[in-house]
């Protein structure tokens, strides 16, 4: 089977504005009040909670790296309780899987955010059972830009790994795809979508109505 794996903050969704909200939590924590700004800082919230709280505490002239290690967990702890408040599907993501799952590909997961909080956020967002495969920063050993999570996220979904295409919005995903040997879509549309035709992927993608036809032309049909 062929199969389509998604990237999940960022490129699936707009995941920044409840990790911005967390982050701030452990800046108010610390004394700092709120560091990071909603809509401006939105890149930096999608690299992730460590890249947050490193931003973040350079910002104000704080940083040490035994500050991150010790409220990344608050962080995480924080996101948890408020992980569907602000975010939203990207326009037509959602109906896109759906296109993708009825012309026969599998479709899955593959996310650098903790397993346990990509499935929360997923089921709180009604749409878990959607995705054959779910493969987060702590499923494996290896996390991407390592191969082995894209390849087992195509396993998980009843794929052959050979046969799969990572729709993502980074560097990160690009060179996880590169390294599987397989193409790459990155979407244009997430707060960093104007540096995405540098990485030179397989395909750009504008708008999620037009993933279908660019999955068909890279991996082939699903039957």
């Amino acid at each position: 089977m062929r199969t389509v794996i998604f990237d999940l903050d960022g490129t699936l969704a707009d995941t920044s504005g409840d990790l911005l909200a967390a982050a701030n939590h452990c800046f108010r924590e610390m004394g700092h009040g709120d560091v990071l700004v909603h809509g401006q800082d939105a890149a930096i919230a999608l690299r992730g909670g460590r890249m947050m709280l490193t931003h973040g505490l350079k910002r104000v002239g704080a940083y040490a790296d035994e500050t991150v290690n010790k409220y990344y967990p608050v962080l995480l702890e924080a996101y948890s309780q408020a992980i569907d408040t602000h975010t939203q599907f990207y326009p037509g993501a959602i109906e896109a899987v759906g296109t993708l799952k009825a012309a026969g590909y599998g479709v899955g997961i593959c996310t650098n955010k903790p397993e346990a909080l990509a499935d929360l956020l997923l089921t709180r967002m009604g749409v878990r059972d959607q995705f054959a495969s779910l493969v987060g920063a702590d499923t494996l050993p290896v996390r991407k830009p390592d191969p082995e999570p894209l390849r087992e996220a195509a396993r998980r979904a009843g794929g052959n790994p050979d046969l799969c295409i990572l729709i993502g919005d980074s560097d990160t995903d690009r060179n996880t795809a590169r390294a599987a040997g397989v193409p790459s879509v990155l979407v244009t549309f997430g707060p960093s979508g104007a540096d995405m035709a540098a990485l030179e992927p397989e395909a750009l993608l504008e708008h999620f109505r037009d993933l279908p036809e660019l999955v068909a032309g890279l991996i082939g049909a699903a039957a």
